[in-house]
């Protein structure tokens, strides 16, 4: 067992939504939460979905590497970028399907969103034994279709106590 591996999944945009535009914002340190996820759920490998890729933000997308993610982007056509959101929902189920059927040494998926469409996938990873938790960036904003889990399924991410390990500390003055 000691060989298997644990991977998360992060809808980016259902995170940042979540967390930066909610009735409560705050902003989830990507450091920090690679780290929880690492100690917490024993996850080897994390992915982060972002939906297209946009030129002026190669900043952004530098320091998610360097935080310890491998980065996907949503596929497109280039005159489409501006006119569709980057909508990654499709993307991660087969993501995480083609992981179940054909990486052997997984044991446990964890997924970082709130939203309701991965719910049928959710439902065969716990029937199959390979579903660790849902990470639900916001508890008031987690679909309710999640909610007759059994709670060991799901966790909040803005709940006081793990926000405290993964939000994004003010600087001193004077830092950078």
């Amino acid at each position: 067992m000691d060989d298997m591996k644990n991977q998360v999944f992060i809808d980016g945009q259902n995170l940042w939504f979540s967390t930066a535009k909610s009735d409560d914002p705050w902003t989830v340190d990507l450091t920090r939460f690679r780290v929880y996820v690492e100690r917490k759920y024993d996850v080897t490998e994390a992915y982060y979905f972002i939906g297209y890729r946009i030129g002026e933000h190669e900043e952004m997308y530098r320091r998610i590497r360097e935080a310890g993610y491998v980065l996907v982007f949503r596929e497109h056509l280039a005159h489409m970028a501006t006119k569709k959101k980057g909508n990654v929902d499709t993307d991660i189920v087969f993501s995480v399907m083609r992981t179940v059927a054909e990486v052997k040494d997984v044991d446990k998926i964890y997924l970082v969103s709130g939203d309701g469409d991965y719910f049928k996938m959710v439902q065969y990873l716990i029937a199959k034994g390979k579903f660790g938790r849902l990470l639900a960036p916001n508890e008031k904003r987690m679909s309710s279709l999640y909610k007759n889990f059994n709670p060991e399924y799901y966790a909040f991410l803005n709940r006081n106590d793990v926000k405290y390990k993964i939000a994004r500390r003010n600087k001193k003055a004077g830092s950078s």
